[in-house]
């Protein structure tokens, strides 16, 4: 990857409780995974780690593993297990992003040559593939290799839309309309302070459905 695109997407340009809103945890999880404990090592190496901020890719780290554990129950001490057994075979900064990792809502595998499946969770035994598609299909990335984030809004499932995106070149990271640099924040406060999703989608030439779901993403951020 480019210096200068790694330097992007390593950007810390996130506080730990902005991170746990736009990935649906609790931030004692969050605080978790970048802490530790006494016994126990991280599991996110963070960009910035005192003051904890977030990067972009810390951003992505943290999406997929609430895939694990709010979708697919995967127990954290096997998670870690996986991901020390990935930096003996894959040594990289982000593991979590960086790999095509497969469960079977028990174990984390990577794919090794054509035929073969890598059980992580047990120190590289064969196993079962299924992929994290659903979440996987959030993070998408574009001819240069930047990473943009559908965060899901109303439900993990592979119907909901993707008009909501996070990427860390747009409005320094903040949630936007899909291909717009639109701040969600603004349109729903424009809509708290009575602006009409009508008039709001003309004023921005976005269709009203947009509109909606820049509120609604907002609304869910409040109540979290």
């Amino acid at each position: 990857m480019k210096t200068e695109l790694r330097e992007i997407l390593e950007t810390p340009i996130y506080g730990a409780v902005e991170v746990a809103r736009y990935v649906g945890v609790p931030y004692q999880t969050l605080r978790y995974w970048i802490k530790g404990s006494e016994s126990v090592s991280p599991l996110i190496r963070l960009s910035c780690p005192d003051p904890p901020r977030f990067s972009f890719m810390n951003l992505l780290e943290c999406h997929m593993l609430s895939a694990m554990r709010a979708v697919y129950a995967l127990r954290i001490p096997r998670v870690r297990r996986a991901l020390l057994t990935l930096d003996k075979l894959l040594p990289s900064p982000h593991p979590l992003v960086d790999q095509e990792l497969f469960t079977d809502k028990a174990d984390l595998f990577i794919q090794g040559l054509p035929n073969e499946i890598i059980n992580l969770s047990r120190g590289g035994q064969l196993g079962l593939r299924t992929v994290l598609e659903t979440h996987l299909q959030r993070i998408e990335s574009d001819p240069s290799g930047l990473l943009s984030f559908f965060p899901f809004v109303e439900e993990r499932s592979p119907s909901e839309p993707k008009l909501i995106v996070m990427n860390p070149a747009v409005a320094f990271g903040k949630p936007v309309i899909t291909g717009t640099g639109i701040s969600t924040a603004v349109i729903s406060g424009r809509f708290h302070a009575r602006e009409s999703i009508n008039d709001l989608a003309g004023e921005y030439g976005r269709s009203e459905e947009e509109i909606e779901e820049a509120i609604r993403w907002e609304s869910k951020l409040v109540a979290a």
